[in-house]
């Protein structure tokens, strides 16, 4: 594309009545060491009004409704320098901690496009126009949005290696073919995804911590191990920590790598579990066949998770561990959903009996590594009729460490119960839930040898505590939606008898 196809971005000017602006400084900390030139000095400074007005913006940025009370710049890679290979276009990758007042620090990883000029198809990706620092001058703008940049960055990944910070991984046997045209996937999510032709995914991770995404980890495993229930990794980056650099607001210096994308196998002509099961019970017609499949699926993954990772039993303390944060998330919830609280009594007896389940020594219950997050909408089923697990990575609002943690299998399995239920609910056919529950129990249990439907105790104080995350969810987010996981807590509420459990 010739310069003349270019416009110049409009600038985005900072409030004069935020504080921490760039008249004061102090909250700015370019700490990161550079690679190549020196881009530490007055970068972060020249960043800082842009992010103030586009991060919140985003659909990733966590911090919505919040005020920005600061910025850190935790690393600065140039991918691409301006003025090299690609003329006046720079390729940036950025770290950057957000300070914002009543909570931690969060990192977010940044890709960015430098140019003088922006085409009129970039425009509403930009950031707005560098004043000062090492890219004064030029406009910014999100890089994934511009094809010549994604097709840098998949040729970075078939190199193994280093760039600055920056560490590159690649499965041995990865192929990658000429000619991959990317495209930035227009799916809602917590991330970034750039498409490349009909063959690779490439996820940025945006909202980033210390440590490997079990996306990352999970879907290596289970590739290890054979499992055709995933789409297979075959390349990945991540950010290796600073020696001696403090971490953000005090906390302690980094000392893993911290996971920043992930390319995987593309699944062309897939359907989405959602939306064939939304098509089904507009229809009230019968996906038990698929929902068994489902099921089975579900189970060959857990399968060959226990196999490849580590897997334990859990003592009496450690369910009462699990039972009193259950707990602690419905009193927080029905503190600030009313409709809850009618129910928050009778709730707790579920997380009651998990407590004690421990000590009554009839039960053993284990813990492995699980998918985290499973719904209809982290499925999809293929051409050949077949289901696929993706998006490994767990509930992005809980703690990296937390998701990386060895759980009950029944987690998963109750979090596909509930989505069964809300795909019913949403369409007004309550019915259609109870048959595809029931089906994708049986084909789990075909699969495992373990009937969920066999540990009520279990079963029923995993789903109120899905459904009690819904309630809270709904009432912030979508309120028309809340009546949905009200209807399953007041189901789950009453005494656990065959009525009530799947």
């Amino acid at each position: 594309m010739s310069d003349s196809s270019w416009t110049r971005a409009h600038s985005v000017p900072a409030s004069p009545s935020v504080p921490n602006s760039p008249t004061t400084p102090p909250t700015v900390r370019d700490t990161a060491p550079p690679a190549g030139r020196d881009l530490a000095p007055g970068l972060l400074r020249s960043l800082e009004p842009l992010l103030r007005a586009w991060l919140p913006k985003q659909r990733w940025f966590a911090g919505k409704g919040l005020p920005i009370s600061g910025f850190r710049l935790a690393a600065a890679t140039e991918l691409v320098p301006p003025g090299g290979r690609l003329g006046p276009l720079g390729l940036l990758h950025v770290l950057v901690d957000v300070e914002q007042p009543g909570r931690p620090a969060d990192c977010y990883q940044l890709l960015l496009g430098a140019h003088p000029l922006l085409p009129s198809a970039l425009v509403r990706t930009a950031l707005g126009p560098a004043v000062g620092g090492p890219y004064d001058g030029l406009t910014l703008y999100d890089a994934p949005h511009d094809p010549r940049l994604a097709a840098l960055l998949l040729e970075r990944l078939r190199v193994p290696g280093r760039a600055g910070r920056l560490r590159f991984g690649v499965e041995p046997d990865a192929q990658f073919p000429p000619g991959l045209t990317p495209r930035v996937s227009t799916a809602e999510q917590s991330n970034t995804s750039v498409v490349y032709g009909d063959t690779y995914i490439l996820k940025l991770f945006r909202r980033v911590s210390p440590g490997t995404n079990p996306d990352l980890e999970l879907s290596l495993a289970l590739s290890r191990a054979g499992s055709r229930r995933i789409a297979e990794p075959v390349a990945w980056f991540e950010a290796l920590p600073a020696e001696g650099v403090p971490g953000p607001q005090g906390a302690p210096a980094v000392t893993e790598p911290t996971t920043l994308g992930l390319l995987q196998r593309f699944l062309p002509g897939s359907s989405d579990g959602w939306a064939l099961a939304i098509a089904s019970v507009a229809e009230d017609g019968d996906f038990t066949a698929e929902a068994d499949a489902l099921g089975r699926a579900t189970a060959e993954v857990h399968g060959a998770l226990a196999a490849a990772l580590p897997v334990r039993t859990l003592d009496g303390p450690a369910l009462e561990r699990i039972a009193s944060a259950m707990t602690r998330r419905l009193d927080e919830t029905a503190k600030e959903v009313p409709a809850v609280r009618p129910h928050a009594a009778a709730l707790r007896s579920a997380f009651d009996d998990l407590a004690r389940l421990g000590g009554a020594g009839e039960h053993a219950v284990t813990a492995q590594r699980i998918h985290g997050d499973l719904h209809l909408g982290q499925v999809l089923r293929g051409p050949d009729g077949g289901w696929v697990l993706i998006d490994f990575e767990g509930e992005p609002a809980r703690p990296l460490a937390e998701r990386r943690r060895a759980a009950p299998p029944v987690q998963d399995v109750a979090g596909m119960l509930r989505s069964f239920d809300y795909a019913a609910h949403h369409s007004g056919n309550g019915p259609w839930a109870a048959r595809h529950r029931d089906a994708f129990l049986t084909g789990y249990a075909a699969v495992s040898g373990l009937d969920p439907r066999e540990q009520p105790v279990l079963i029923r104080a995993f789903e109120t505590d899905k459904a009690v995350y819904e309630a809270r969810y709904e009432a912030r987010h979508r309120p028309a939606w809340l009546p949905i996981p009200l209807s399953a807590l007041s189901r789950l509420a009453a005494a656990p008898t065959e009525e009530n459990l799947p």
